[in-house]
């Protein structure tokens, strides 16, 4: 039986000023699992009230009582988790140990979230000025908007909301059509449970159709002061254009064509170990997930065999099932494009050495699939697959590694395997991206470290120190002892 949820503005659940509801759609059984209220630029307006009304009170709230509450919800949001694996498999075909992972992280996301309210936020600086005290201090920008996707939802709607709410900032959360309740109902409960106020945190779900246009009014709106947005570069490209335009930071975090290099002397067992997590978990739909493999020759052959036989052995299906390691994608749209990224690469040439990537029942189930022999013609080359795909490069040194690694319009994230940690971490300085690991593949998120990537992959960070610092103002307040100062005129 599904649900139904309303709006949350100003503390309250209420349904969307037009009366309308859009279907949120189960991508295994095709079943309606929740109807949810479908907002619309007159409902934003209502949020952004809400906030803006809130803003004064919550900013001048003491540290104390905000991280009591996020404390709180850090405890609620790790007391959830059966009820995040259920709400994943139904919304967006998530695994048990991907939504157990989402529970996980966002309770730590909440607890970094306490620990940064307390941090400084600000310093004394030199001045010329006789009997003056000069300081600069770190102040909430005010509302803020925030727009969350729904392939690692619990995670992404926490993220979205939690620094800024932490720095004093109120904030409007328009979560992802595909995972409404998961990316933003949901993290709306449990922050309300834990004590936030009313008018805080606001949530404006809408139909599909009407995303651009409630997206256009958050950001147009000019009480809205910034805006962080996690999805695809096509639609970052539009949402940083918008803030733009009305002269509003943003911090973007978009999509990647994420390498993990395998070099000569890399061990191949923990190599491929690497590669079939880095490319599969949550059917490959991770802004993190390993796009290309790319391996020295010397060791090429036994890799690619040993790769192949694992992904192979790979069960698929029901995400509900906990034996499954590869559930559907998220809609029948995204397995299209999906298989017809395959389909392309293997009509100009491309091996097939796992998988066909043919579209299986229900209409969302693709078999993990790894390419081989991918070419600069082929759309996988350069596009990213944000799906069960992934293709094994094969080179004849680090440099050329490297240079295929940087052989992209995107920069989020790579991986280097080997057994030479001066070599790993000289390569890893070579790669255009905002995050690498060595020594490990690309999939790794913590909520201290900047989170982020460079080129098509987007501006600014979310994560510890950083992250506080993209939700806040850098304000200069100087105190003039009076009788010190000197007014020439």
């Amino acid at each position: 039986m599904s649900t139904s949820r309303g709006l949350i503005i100003n503390g309250q659940e209420v349904p969307a000023s037009s009366g309308r509801t859009t279907s949120d759609i189960n991508p295994w059984t095709g079943a309606v699992c929740a109807e949810v209220a479908a907002g619309t630029p007159e409902d934003v307006r209502r949020a952004v009230d809400a906030a803006d009304a809130a803003f004064e009170a919550w900013a001048a709230t003491a540290p104390a009582e905000r991280r009591r509450i996020f404390l709180r919800a850090a405890q609620l949001m790790a007391e959830r988790t059966e009820e995040v694996v259920r709400l994943m498999a139904a919304e967006v075909g998530g695994i048990g140990p991907w939504a157990g992972f989402n529970a996980a992280l966002a309770a730590d996301i909440l607890l970094e979230a306490a620990a940064e309210v307390g941090r400084p936020t600000g310093q004394v600086l030199a001045t010329n000025a006789d009997g003056a005290h000069s300081t600069q201090v770190r102040v909430p920008k005010g509302v803020i908007a925030a727009i969350s996707p729904w392939n690692a939802p619990v995670i992404l709607g926490v993220r979205a909301v939690a620094l800024p709410i932490a720095m004093g900032n109120t904030v409007v959360l328009k979560p992802s059509e595909n995972a409404p309740i998961a990316c933003g109902l949901l993290i709306s409960d449990v922050l309300h449970e834990a004590g936030l106020p009313a008018g805080v945190l606001n949530v404006v779900t809408n139909d599909h159709a009407d995303g651009p246009e409630v997206v256009s009014a958050l950001i147009a709106d000019p009480r809205v002061r910034m805006v962080n947005f996690t999805g695809s570069t096509e639609v970052g490209r539009v949402v940083g254009v918008l803030a733009a335009q009305h002269l509003k930071p943003a911090v973007l975090e978009l999509g990647g064509k994420n390498a993990l290099l395998v070099l000569e002397d890399a061990d191949v067992d923990y190599a491929v170990d690497a590669a079939v997590f880095g490319s599969f978990m949550n059917a490959g739909q991770i802004c993190m997930c390993v796009d290309r493999v790319i391996v020295h020759r010397s060791i090429a052959d036994e890799f690619t065999a040993g790769f192949a036989a694992r992904v192979r052995a790979l069960p698929c299906g029901d995400p509900s099932d906990p034996g499954t390691a590869v559930g559907p994608v998220v809609n029948a749209a995204a397995a299209r494009r999906v298989s017809a990224l395959v389909a392309d690469a293997v009509s100009l040439g491309a091996g097939l050495a796992a998988g066909t990537g043919e579209i299986e029942e229900p209409g969302t189930l693709i078999r993990p699939v790894v390419l081989t022999g991918v070419t600069e013609e082929m759309k996988i080359y350069h596009d990213e697959v944000f799906g069960p795909a992934t293709a094994v490069h094969v080179v004849d040194s680090a440099d050329e590694a490297v240079a295929l690694a940087n052989d992209t319009p995107y920069g989020l994230v790579a991986g280097v395997i080997t057994e030479d940690l001066a070599k790993g971490l000289e390569v890893a300085g070579r790669l255009r991206t905002g995050i690498v690991h060595v020594n490990d593949q690309t999939i790794a998120d913590e909520p201290q470290a900047p989170f982020g990537g460079v080129k098509g992959s987007g501006y600014g960070r979310f994560g510890g120190q950083v992250g506080a610092e993209a939700f806040t103002d850098t304000r200069w307040v100087t105190v003039q002892a009076v009788g010190h100062a000197h007014f020439p005129i």
